[in-house]
């Protein structure tokens, strides 16, 4: 799978979820969609930004916006985290890492004085038609949600 770039179609991919279903990328074509890397469930700051996208999921809904989660979790460890937490959108598992390669967030950091392979918070917004039009690397979770619905709104208002 190629990198994905700004305003270039993303490519393909189809991932296991929640939901005992496979996503598609492809599939959410007529939609937007906010592609959220994360780097572990149920760790605090992913819990948090999980809530935040939860707590505003009725206005992305209302900006015809899909929100997906993507870590390297299992789906099972997802079903229960999104269970949890009462999040109303799916979470995929990238196990072999195919969409963290594509969108570049693999990433080496430092816990606990070691370097790890891990995810690197980021998030990805896709119009309509397929196409990246933003995207967030070294996401602080604070007010970030906010700032994606922003965007989202001013893609809509672009007609893109």
């Amino acid at each position: 799978m190629s990198k994905v770039q700004l305003d270039k179609p993303i490519p393909d991919a189809a991932l296991p979820a929640t939901g005992d279903q496979e996503i598609s990328l492809r599939a959410l074509r007529g939609q937007n969609v906010v592609l959220y890397f994360y780097p572990k469930d149920s760790t605090p700051g992913c819990t948090r930004e999980g809530q935040d996208f939860r707590d505003a999921m009725t206005k992305f809904k209302r900006q015809n916006t899909v929100i997906l989660g993507v870590s390297r979790d299992s789906v099972k460890s997802h079903e229960n985290f999104k269970a949890k937490q009462g999040f109303k959108f799916e979470l995929l598992s990238d196990a072999d890492e195919t969409l963290c390669k594509a969108f570049d967030v693999i990433k080496m950091k430092n816990m606990y004085g070691k370097q790890v392979r891990g995810i690197e918070r980021s998030t990805f917004l896709i119009d309509a038609k397929g196409v990246l039009r933003r995207e967030w690397r070294k996401v602080k979770v604070d007010g970030h949600v906010d700032e994606v619905l922003d965007a989202v709104k001013s893609l809509n208002k672009q007609g893109t």
